[in-house]
């Protein structure tokens, strides 16, 4: 078995040559992106790999077809940069990576404390030796109400961490589960806007939930609500987002993810001119925490998603129960 990776980063490396060694699979790697100019170095391999930001679309992965590809693989949790239906359609199977998503949950409940807690200013203002307490008061969790939208596997994590603090909760989820109902109490969107003082999206992507949170989601809320993101970019429409933070209408935001990050997301653009004004410009309020989408970033999951290539392959020849695959 051959596997071709694509959008190879150097932590990325060692692990693909752990895993490689251990399934008996051969293994070859770039750090380009997958693209029509490059995708022959892939001839005569059986699987594809790649990160979130190649060229995955259907007439790549007719190509990929005629190249004697048999299986995709993404490296990470979602795949909406993936023509699935269409690499089915020309007969290659599609995985995607999967890891222990408490790392994501930390991070999201990390955010809150320091959107709490101030902590941004804080460290700004220690940086100019300005210790002063002026404005700096914060707030105690345990006496707000947390909403959490989506309660798979991340947002169950979330809700299992905030049940520590006491403080109320509650979900909503298109598929509700039992679980979650020992710690939180499930209702209808408008009911978490109106009421939550903190709400974290937990969600995947979809045609039916872009731009959930909207300007007239935005005007349901509460004054001072904190919003946090951690799970796709395009869940908040930006602009509405912006005017409700300038309204002091949103109190703070922590952002994992914002939409159009791509050419920013983990890239280092020094002194390169960025188009990307919305970024900037969220990313300079004192209320507003920005880190570029790296909240899923442990070493446990970073090998654990190389390795969800190695098994998903595994796991289709075989004919086994296939939890990596996309049906």
């Amino acid at each position: 078995m051959k596997i071709y990776f694509y959008e190879v980063k150097d932590y990325e490396v060692g692990f693909i040559k752990k895993y490689s060694e251990e399934y008996g699979y051969e293994a070859a790697f770039t750090e380009e992106l997958l693209s029509l100019d490059n995708a022959a170095h892939a001839e005569g391999y059986d699987a594809v790999s790649t990160l979130g930001f190649s060229r995955c679309d259907g007439k790549m992965m007719e190509l990929l077809a005629k190249n004697g590809v048999k299986y995709f693989s993404t490296r990470t949790v979602g795949y909406e940069h993936v023509a699935v239906k269409e690499a089915k359609d020309c007969g290659i199977s599609v995985f995607r990576a999967n890891y222990v998503s408490s790392n994501v949950a930390d991070f999201a409940v990390m955010l809150m404390l320091m959107l709490l807690r101030k902590c941004k200013v804080s460290v700004c203002r220690a940086l100019v030796n300005n210790f002063s307490l002026d404005e700096m008061m914060g707030r105690d969790l345990r006496n707000l109400t947390v909403g959490v939208i989506g309660t798979g596997k991340i947002g169950f994590n979330v809700i299992r961490n905030l049940s520590g603090f006491g403080c109320r909760i509650l979900c909503n989820d298109k598929f509700p589960n039992d679980e979650v109902r020992q710690y939180a109490e499930y209702c209808d969107l408008d009911r978490i806007y109106s009421e939550c003082d903190i709400i974290t999206l937990h969600t995947p992507l979809t045609a039916e939930n872009f731009h959930m949170i909207d300007e007239n989601a935005v005007q349901k809320m509460k004054a001072g609500v904190i919003i946090i993101n951690t799970a796709r970019g395009a869940l908040i429409d930006t602009e509405a987002l912006i005017h409700g933070i300038e309204s002091e209408k949103i109190g703070g935001a922590g952002l994992d993810t914002i939409e159009g990050e791509d050419g920013i997301c983990h890239v280092d653009i020094k002194t390169r001119i960025s188009s990307k004004q919305n970024i900037f410009y969220l990313k300079q309020f004192p209320n507003v925490v920005y880190t570029p989408h790296i909240g899923f970033f442990t070493e446990e999951a970073v090998g654990q998603m190389v390795e969800s290539a190695f098994k998903g392959v595994a796991l289709a020849e075989s004919g086994a129960e296939n939890k990596f695959e996309i049906k």
